[in-house]
């Protein structure tokens, strides 16, 4: 499902993340960490990481977020920053602007909104 070249550094199983975010969690405010972070349930505010952030496929995000790499299966409403990668799948959706250094839309993904690639991410 994903490419390796497109993602080959991010962690995509739950065991290989820090903190997971279970799916009966509901959060509102702002979340910040420098480790890798699943979130399977519905957060509300804004995420600030210079980690990974997976957001998964039955998530709900209403936040702006920033982080290195992020991969999107599940709804994010809101900015994305990703320093690295922002990777939609085909089950994401994201409605807000993606800017990023590299930006992957998988077919069938949903997306509203403007996309901005650039180089200078994390500058």
């Amino acid at each position: 499902m994903f490419d390796e070249k497109d993602i080959a550094q991010f962690e995509i199983e739950e065991e290989d993340f820090d903190t997971v975010m279970a799916s009966d969690i509901t959060f509102n405010g702002r979340i910040r960490f420098s480790k890798p972070f699943m979130i399977k349930g519905k957060v509300t505010g804004s995420i600030d990481a210079s980690s990974n952030l997976l957001i998964d496929s039955m998530a709900e995000v209403n936040a702006d977020i920033t982080a290195d790499r992020i991969l999107i299966r599940g709804k994010v409403k809101g900015n994305i920053s990703g320093n690295s990668l922002v990777y939609v799948t085909s089950t994401g959706s994201v409605d807000g602007d993606i800017t990023s250094a590299q930006v992957v839309l998988e077919p069938g993904s949903q997306f509203s909104g403007k996309c901005m690639m650039s180089s200078n991410q994390g500058l």
